[in-house]
């Protein structure tokens, strides 16, 4: 048991036998499962974390009926989609507009959004005076919290999608030299290139990039995906989705406990 921790505390007590897991479509890539059962061990508490793929979101339901289960973490492709079925959300996860974290508790189901603490978190040690723009690629769920954390941080951002809608929206036909250039940071927010998809990569223009550029994948699995060795060939500096991601697995469990 890690020092510093009594496992008679009633706050470890109240944690027994409880429940807690990840909700997506695809969880094979999933790292969450592996580190939530390593900290249950770690802790000494009763507790359990599974992973639950859903066909369905409306399949939630029976989730939300069972009343061991205290915390629920999401994934792709339920982030925003998942919104309409909580009771209740916290003013980050509902001025993003996605969630990725929810506690149930008292049968209520609230929503929250850790990937904006997680995002923070990992980019700001990277951050430089020249960064004043950021190309995003992808508009799911996840590109919202990296939207409101730069544009929170000062950075004009702008979105690259398959159906751009908005005036800060561009096509993947739309990526040019100049706007490249103009974007000092490029963070990709699709799941194009994670496990077992490993050879795969964004259709992006990595010769217009430099070593002032800064790029970030999310994905944490494989540790260098396709995008970030083309991009680091290419004089960029780059960064995966793993620190991201602890941080805001860390910020779920200090929200389940809350």
């Amino acid at each position: 048991m890690q020092k510093g921790f009594d496992i008679s505390d009633p706050f470890f007590y109240n944690l027994m036998s409880k429940q807690f897991g990840l909700i997506g479509k695809k969880l094979g890539h999933s790292f969450s499962k592996d580190f939530f059962e390593k900290k249950f061990q770690l802790l000494n508490l009763d507790a359990t974390y599974r992973n639950f793929e859903l066909e369905r979101i409306e399949d939630v339901k029976s989730l939300f009926a069972d009343p061991t289960i205290e915390g629920l973490n999401v994934t792709i492709p339920y982030k925003q989609s998942f919104i309409p079925f909580l009771d209740s959300l916290d003013p980050v996860a509902e001025r993003v507009g996605a969630v990725n974290c929810i506690q149930l508790k008292n049968g209520k189901s609230k929503g929250f959004n850790t990937d904006v603490f997680g995002f923070s978190q990992a980019i700001k040690p990277f951050l430089e005076s020249h960064h004043e723009r950021a190309l995003i690629l992808g508009t799911g769920g996840a590109s919202r919290a990296v939207e409101f954390v730069l544009a929170e941080l000062g950075l004009a951002v702008f979105f690259i999608s398959r159906h751009p809608k908005n005036d800060n929206e561009f096509a993947w036909s739309d990526i040019n030299e100049n706007m490249v250039q103009s974007c000092g940071i490029i963070v990709n927010t699709t799941p194009v290139g994670m496990f077992p998809e490993v050879n795969q990569c964004p259709e992006f223009p990595f010769e217009y990039l430099n070593p002032t550029h800064l790029v970030m994948d999310l994905i944490y699995n494989p540790k260098e995906t396709e995008l970030l060795k083309r991009a680091k060939a290419a004089g960029a500096s780059v960064i995966n989705g793993e620190s991201m991601l602890f941080q805001q697995a860390e910020k779920s469990w200090e929200i389940w406990n809350s």
